[in-house]
């Protein structure tokens, strides 16, 4: 199992540094190791800075100190480099940082009004605010902010340290003026701010610099990659049957919501599930059989304990909720299938919304049959109406209420929404893979069938749950190419064959230990 990258706020990952320095380890090595990797990574990706030369515009803090760091790299490694400093370095590791580079050479820009720089770099470097930073920036760090927008689209590309400058490291805001980057380097963890608001942050490369692997380290939420998701996900075997790929049950597809189960079905026929049955209102039959051939299809056992038993029976796994309804009728059977049946279910949609404001009822019903594996897929609204909360509580709150919400259910929690945020109430997974392209209604239901296609062939909540997140969003970000308008459900789960690990082994890990993850830029 490949080593996850941790999600951080800022102050935890201050605290991380803290620890690591207290461990031993210089705060100046760490800085030195950010910088040094940084500038690897522009001289790897950015060929042209070797001909074109870097910008850097670096401020007072640390961040700043990171940036004299890349600048003296940058410089021994032939680049024309030229600095221009935001205000009086203030602290001793960054003060150190300066006095080598201005060491190594003597033609260094500093002391004036970074508006009076006239070069045109290839690379402009963002190094004037870190972590530490929070609310809009002020004088003369925004009028910094403007002139390396101005760069940008001068056709300069734009490499931000950390963090993109502007942008809260913890909640993703930028109230005032902000760094648009091509490329962030994070450094040792990846900070929540990045995944809320990617759209600042272009590609998303977090490089390790020696952060202490201490005991608090391990209850931070882990970032989900494709080498993790290749290693947790298995193989089907050249000996499989349908029977060994697993029986899976749908049940859901209301009167005019047929359409629901069949794209549930179609994720997981994509996922690789050996048989599924649809169980939907009498009145959807026809719809989801002229639709989905391949699998059977029943009407809701309403009423009838022999035809719920045998279709108990005929399950593996269940998925209760596409296009379920909120009818009685719908509800009541929700209710029996899930204190009759004693594997384990997936529950989306209508049947989480059954338990609006219950969910001590929901723990109930689902230990109704001792214990099993159960996941839950909401959005936000839906976990909020689970909760009894305010959707803007879960917005402001997604890293921590996934994981209050499992363990008061005794459910996994996948919580969609950008990012996903997986939870077992012990372990958080943080899944960032997707784009706005699964924006979309029926994108619940397509990742339902995944998910519950993962769970029978795993028999682990968790794994389902935030592989089956992640496998859903890369095949966005495959179906989309980089695009968002133009690109349909039918097209995402299409591009699932080509999002499962055998073809996007190592996708996020370029050469180079340092390298803890890699996100896309998103369109």
């Amino acid at each position: 199992m490949p080593t996850l990258a941790r999600v951080t706020t800022a102050a935890q990952a201050a605290a991380l540094d803290a620890a690591t320095i207290a461990s031993g380890v210089a705060s100046s090595a760490l800085m030195d190791r950010a910088g040094r990797h940084a500038a690897a990574l522009i001289l790897d990706r950015f060929a042209e800075v070797l001909t074109d030369g870097a910008m850097i515009y670096v401020g007072p803090g640390n961040n700043g100190g990171d940036g004299w760091v890349v600048a003296l790299a940058l410089h021994q490694a032939g680049c024309q480099v030229q600095v221009a400093e935001c205000g009086a370095m203030r602290t001793a590791d960054g003060i150190a940082a300066r006095a080598s580079y201005l060491a190594a050479r003597a033609d260094v820009s500093h002391g004036g009004d970074v508006s009076d720089v006239v070069v045109a770099p290839a690379i402009v470097v963002d190094a004037l605010l870190g972590t530490g930073t929070a609310g809009a920036p002020r004088e003369p760090v925004a009028a910094a902010i403007a002139r390396v927008a101005a760069h940008r689209a001068a056709g300069a590309s734009v490499v931000a340290l950390d963090v993109p400058s502007g942008l809260d490291a913890t909640t993703g805001a930028a109230p005032g003026a902000c760094v648009r980057a091509d490329l962030t380097i994070t450094f040792g963890t990846v900070k929540r701010g990045l995944l809320a608001h990617r759209d600042f942050c272009g590609v998303i490369v977090a490089v390790d610099i020696g952060v202490a692997d201490v005991s608090e380290a391990e209850r931070l939420p882990q970032l989900v990659t494709s080498p993790a998701v290749e290693a947790l996900v298995p193989r089907i075997s050249a000996q499989a049957h349908k029977g060994v790929r697993k029986r899976l049950v749908i049940i859901g597809g209301a009167p005019g919501m047929a359409g629901a189960v069949v794209l549930a079905a179609r994720g997981a026929a994509r996922s690789g599930i050996g048989m599924v049955r649809l169980c939907v209102a009498p009145e959807s039959l026809n719809a989801v059989q002229a639709a989905e051939p391949v699998a059977t299809a029943v009407a809701w056992p309403t009423g009838n304990a022999a035809e719920l038993a045998a279709l108990c029976d005929y399950a593996d796994v269940m998925l209760i909720g596409p296009g379920l309804g909120t009818s009685a009728t719908a509800q009541e059977l929700a209710a029996r299938v899930l204190a009759t049946f004693r594997g384990p279910v997936v529950l989306d949609a209508d049947a989480l919304n059954a338990y609006a404001g219950r969910v001590h009822a929901l723990r109930t019903a689902i230990e109704s049959e001792g214990a099993r594996a159960v996941v839950l897929t909401p959005h936000p609204v839906e976990l909020a109406r689970l909760a009894g909360v305010s959707p803007g509580d879960v917005h402001s709150r997604r890293f921590e209420i996934a994981g209050e919400t499992a363990r008061s259910t005794g459910a996994t929690v996948l919580l969609k929404g950008v990012p996903t945020v997986v939870s077992d109430g012990a372990t958080t997974q943080v899944v960032a893979a997707g784009t706005a392209v699964l924006a979309t209604a029926g994108s619940g239901d397509v990742l339902g069938g995944i998910v519950a296609t993962l769970l029978a062939q795993t028999e682990h909540a968790l794994v389902a749950a935030s592989c089956g997140a992640w496998v859903h969003g890369r095949a966005a970000e495959i179906a989309g190419a980089g695009r968002v308008r133009g690109v349909t459900l039918d097209d995402v789960i299409h591009a699932l064959s080509d999002a499962w690990p055998h073809a996007t082994r190592h996708l996020d890990v370029v050469d180079g230990d340092a390298v803890l993850a890699e996100l896309p830029a998103v369109p």
